[in-house]
């Protein structure tokens, strides 16, 4: 029962991905994630945060959402490592990147980022980020702009309430969470908990911080998101110069339901000049 419990709420803290990723893993012969070749560990603050490189050229940092991990970029990482050096990383307490501490922010997670690319000795990047990872994107450019050199991100949302992400998703997160309070609080539960209270009490961007971003931006949702498409309209008029691509037919696993348009649109965002 316990897990089972896990992994509804996993689905419903804006995932909704683990059959179509697993589809997906089994069809690749790169278990991406799990690659031994290709992975490495860094200390951050006592998190040992764990990525995998594939490629050459100009750096791309992939960021997952909510219990997410590097798996859930399968239909990314070989595009785009074509063309760029792909750095793909489980987010603390995400992953195998295990972190055993009681609080987890955004803005801690946009500086492990920014440690990284320092200890791959990159001054910049482009990212991608899909929902928590879009808003750790956001995140990013805003407390280091001089690390992003363009930013793309999927399914992000500014504020934790109903009018951002959809009543629905947002309220059964909420029961869900009270619901595991009464569960033995073993460490996989007390993970769990401190992803979703992540997303029930964070983040808060304001538009006067989207105003100063000035790198160029591409903001992305699908067409039956999870996020208020009204609310992924606002992120864009905020962040002047930005580009807006609502995905027809896609849920929040917009890289997911149709994986190629995302793939072929965020690259001719990242080579136009």
């Amino acid at each position: 029962m316990k897990k089972i419990l896990i992994v509804a709420i996993l689905i419903l803290t804006c995932i909704r991905i683990s059959a179509q990723v697993g589809d997906i893993f089994r069809e690749n012969s790169i278990h991406y994630g799990d690659n031994i070749p290709a992975g490495k560990y860094l200390n951050i603050r006592g998190v040992n945060l764990y990525f995998e490189t594939y490629g050459q050229g100009v750096p791309l940092l992939l960021i997952h959402g909510n219990g997410g991990s590097i798996a859930s970029f399968q239909n990314q990482i070989p595009f785009f490592s074509a063309r760029y050096k792909v750095i793909a990383v489980d987010s603390r307490a995400q992953g195998k990147s295990t972190d055993t501490g009681d609080s987890l922010t955004f803005e801690m997670m946009a500086d492990d980022f920014s440690t990284l690319l320092d200890s791959l000795h990159l001054d910049s990047c482009y990212i991608i980020g899909w929902s928590d990872g879009g808003i750790n994107g956001l995140m990013l450019v805003m407390r280091h702009p001089e690390k992003v050199r363009k930013l793309a991100i999927t399914g992000a949302n500014l504020w934790p309430d109903t009018t951002a992400i959809s009543p629905v998703d947002f309220n059964w997160m909420t029961k869900a969470y009270k619901d595991l309070e009464q569960e033995q609080q073993t460490p996989e539960i007390k993970n769990t908990r401190k992803l979703i209270r992540l997303d029930l009490t964070e983040p808060h961007i304001t538009r006067d911080q989207l105003q100063i971003i000035n790198c160029p931006t591409l903001v992305i949702a699908g067409d039956h998101d999870i996020i208020q498409t009204g609310h992924t309209v606002y992120i864009a008029e905020s962040i002047r110069g930005s580009n807006l691509f609502i995905v027809p037919g896609s849920s929040h696993s917009t890289l997911i339901d149709q994986k190629d348009l995302f793939n072929r649109v965020v690259l001719e965002f990242f080579e136009k000049k």
